[in-house]
């Protein structure tokens, strides 16, 4: 979803790593494989992937995480990851 230059999409199933890539794929007009370098910058080198993953995943119990956020910037753009399972991309000011 577009909303004033912000896309918003859900995790669903997928890892918010992953959907960090192809959101800001979809904002480039890329395929999520040709967000590398030289043209982009990796994810590596702004956050820990399986990290990020992890802090989203569900408790050991198989709760979910009810509430918490990351912001960061990647790839000219300001990413959020929520609990609630969005991402959401736009442009960086």
């Amino acid at each position: 979803m577009d909303e004033g230059g912000r896309s918003t999409r859900s995790v669903g199933r997928m890892e918010p790593s992953q959907a960090i890539i192809e959101a800001v794929a979809d904002r480039e007009g890329v395929e999520p494989t040709e967000l590398a370098p030289p043209e982009y910058e990796t994810l590596y080198e702004v956050v820990d992937p399986g990290a990020l993953d992890a802090l989203f995943a569900p408790r050991a119990n198989g709760a979910g995480r009810l509430d918490g956020s990351v912001t960061f910037r990647f790839c000219g753009y300001t990413v959020s990851v929520t609990a609630e399972g969005t991402v959401s991309v736009e442009p960086a000011e």
